[in-house]
């Protein structure tokens, strides 16, 4: 992997299925990553186990992961501070398109 500077950041989209037996990456949803998450959509469970997931994947603390847009919607458009894009894909597993 690179080092990226500081200020290095990506976004991507995600399509959330909460309520699943288990959390994780479940592979692709269209232009989206596909991303099952065993809390339930209720007073921002799913959102928190969210971030704290990619979190953990992207190896980068919590607060380096936003959701900018669709927090009450299952698509999710996410920005990761501190990584490039092609490390974070490849922390995720998924191919970079």
């Amino acid at each position: 992997m690179t080092a990226p500077g500081p200020l290095a950041s990506f976004t991507f989209w995600v399509h959330v299925q909460p309520r699943a037996t288990s959390t994780d990456i479940v592979g692709r949803h269209g232009d989206a990553i596909k991303v099952r998450v065993k809390a339930p959509p209720v007073d921002g469970a799913a959102n928190d186990a969210l971030v704290r997931f990619l979190a953990r994947r992207l190896e980068v603390p919590r607060k380096a992961i936003t959701i900018e847009g669709g927090a009450t919607a299952r698509r999710k458009r996410i920005r990761v501070t501190g990584l490039t894009r092609s490390d974070g894909m490849l922390l995720l597993g998924v191919p970079d398109d």
